[in-house]
């Protein structure tokens, strides 16, 4: 139980959730504006640091320290030179005047080219406004059209305040002070802000309802929550039709075969008692299927750890640090479970090879994400962007995995060596193989892994669009107990569809489920991907070469992530099942 307190507490404090305890403020107190970053509205991984645009420099650039996620999501916060001292009003203060070059403009228009946004933060709260405009002039018809790039020059600040404490903060881009930046030439831009306080009887807890609802309106909302429910009892129905079948079909084979053990010559040589020295038969290369089945055991684990920190109110909006940390720490601490999953499998099983076992439960995530990584901060390094995680953040993430998630892996391989579980098979395994019938081509291991996979992502599909929105859109994402529910229905609905197609397997007197019941399981993960591909070119408007390196190669990993958290859930389900309807009948 200590353990546990400790584990949440240090993700709590690494997640930085203690913000409501902070930034009390007298009259005048200096309150920093931080500037986070500036990119395409259209690609938001695609993000740079706001001075990488030549906008009024500060006096000394002072960094705010970031917890570990923050650094992750792509966060580099910097002092602005702006003046938004605690309940202090500023009618038109001018920030500084610049004389802008040839290379400097063309940066500039580069930015409004490709729509460019900014985003401060000021006392944890999130603003954004764009940094310019384009307008399309026809002085002659479509053939004489013209764009013409206008600079923002003027902010306004509205902010709220209730006692001694901010509550809330807007920020407004006045469109008749602007700058023109002609192409190819210079530019004397005056930069100035104004700031506006006003009293506000909204408490401080409740401050970022506002962002809660953002994007989600109440109609959108219940929309929603419609959507979601009639997904489900669809899904739902479905499954109990099919499972009232299912139990049907059992019981007269129930019937049956109780009455050919009592007159063995009218025994038919068919059906799925008859692969009963046979399916409880070890499968092929069983040092990567353990170690396949003790990741996803970690990943489902993992996935439980997260929604409950998430369904407390760990994660605020626009905080999305928060859940990088929690994921990156909590994936290190849970490397013990995959390593005694996999080990613990891996002796009953009769395995001998456990460093190769290992091994292989330590990489099989981490080094396709290692891969997938470096490949992506390479190109954020070439594009400059804050996307590319500095060499710190690096060797502490490393440190974590080599110092942590290895030795974790290895005391849980060693425990689950030294455990004394048996598999306790039912029924003897035959000394030779039976032959597997030749079977129709509908039954083959690609069209089962389509069947398998269509109906638990029917039951998720409109929910992935609200997640797509958020993790790579603007859109603010807080419902977490709709997702948790849609996740446990996730769960639920592959169970019993791997285990239908395991029965039908094995009526079929194909032995062979251990595999296929693996990859019957994961095969979500594949239409996932696949709706990866439909989001990026049919809904969304990203584009460019850095964003999409970076949103299918991790999605890539996300897609793999739920491969194995649901090829375990299949696997489990149907070993349940199978163990479970040969002891019901008498096998030699």
């Amino acid at each position: 139980m200590k353990a546990g307190v400790l584990v949440v507490a240090l993700v709590l404090a690494f997640a930085g959730l203690g913000h409501g305890a902070k930034h009390k403020f007298k009259e005048g107190d200096k309150v920093t504006l931080w500037a986070n970053k500036v990119g395409p509205f259209s690609s938001p991984t695609e993000t740079y640091q706001y001075y990488d645009l030549p906008f009024c420099q500060p006096e000394s650039k002072d960094s705010k320290l970031l917890t570990l996620g923050e650094v992750v999501d792509g966060n580099r916060m910097v002092a602005t030179p702006y003046d938004l001292s605690f309940r202090v009003d500023k009618a038109k203060e001018t920030l500084c005047q610049r004389h802008l070059t040839q290379a400097e403009v063309k940066a500039f228009r580069k930015a409004l080219e490709k729509d460019y946004y900014f985003q401060f933060y000021y006392d944890d709260l999130p603003i954004w406004g764009y940094v310019g405009k384009v307008e399309t002039v026809q002085p002659g018809g479509d053939a004489d059209a013209q764009k013409k790039l206008y600079l923002f020059t003027h902010i306004h600040f509205e902010v709220s305040y209730n006692k001694n404490r901010v509550i809330e903060i807007n920020v407004a881009t006045d469109p008749t002070q602007v700058a023109e930046l002609p192409e190819g030439g210079e530019q004397d831009v005056t930069f100035t802000y104004s700031v506006t306080w006003k009293s506000s009887t909204l408490a401080f807890s409740r401050r970022m309802d506002k962002y809660r609802r953002y994007q989600f309106l109440k109609q959108h909302l219940e929309i929603h929550w419609f959507s979601i429910i009639n997904s489900c009892v669809t899904v739902l129905l479905l499954t109990g039709f099919l499972a009232t079948i299912l139990l049907r079909v059992l019981k007269n084979d129930f019937v049956k075969y109780t009455r050919d053990d009592e007159d063995p010559e009218e025994l038919e040589e068919s059906g799925w008692k008859h692969v009963h020295g046979d399916v409880f038969r070890f499968p092929p290369q069983r040092s990567l299927f353990c170690a396949l089945v003790g990741t996803g055991t970690q990943l489902l684990t993992l996935s439980f750890c997260v929604f409950g920190l998430a369904l407390v109110g760990a994660f605020y909006p626009y905080n999305r640090g928060a859940m990088f940390t929690a994921l990156i720490v909590l994936y290190a601490l849970t490397a013990g479970i995959a390593g005694y999953a996999s080990a613990s499998y891996y002796r009953q099983m009769e395995g001998t090879q456990w460093v190769s076992n290992l091994l292989l439960t330590a990489g099989i995530f981490c080094g396709p994400l290692f891969v997938i990584f470096c490949v992506n901060n390479t190109v954020a390094i070439a594009y400059g962007s804050t996307a590319a995680l500095p060499f710190g953040t690096i060797v502490i993430i490393l440190l974590l995995w080599a110092l942590v998630t290895v030795p974790l892996t290895v005391v849980g391989g060693v425990l689950g060596k030294n455990t004394r579980a048996e598999f306790a098979a039912p029924c003897r395994t035959n000394k030779y193989p039976r032959e597997v019938p030749e079977l129709p081509w509908y039954r083959g291991v690609a069209l089962q892994m389509l069947m398998a996979g269509f109906l638990p992502f029917s039951a998720i599909y409109i929910e992935l669009y609200y997640i797509f929105a958020s993790v790579w859109g603007h859109k603010v994402y807080t419902i977490y107990s709709i997702l948790f529910i849609v996740f446990c229905i996730l769960c639920v609905v592959t169970a019993f569809i791997t285990v239908a197609l395991t029965y039908f397997q094995l009526a079929a007197e194909d032995h062979r489920w251990w595999w296929r019941s693996f990859l019957a399981g994961g095969s979500t993960g594949v239409f996932i991907y696949a709706y990866c591909f439909y989001y990026y070119f049919a809904r969304s408007d990203m584009s460019g070469l850095m964003q999409a390196t970076f949103y299918f190669g991790y999605n890539l990993m996300v897609c793999l992530g739920f491969f194995l958290l649901l090829g375990y859930v299949g696997w489990r389900s149907a070993l349940l099942f199978v163990r479970r309807i040969y002891r019901a009948i008498k096998c030699e």
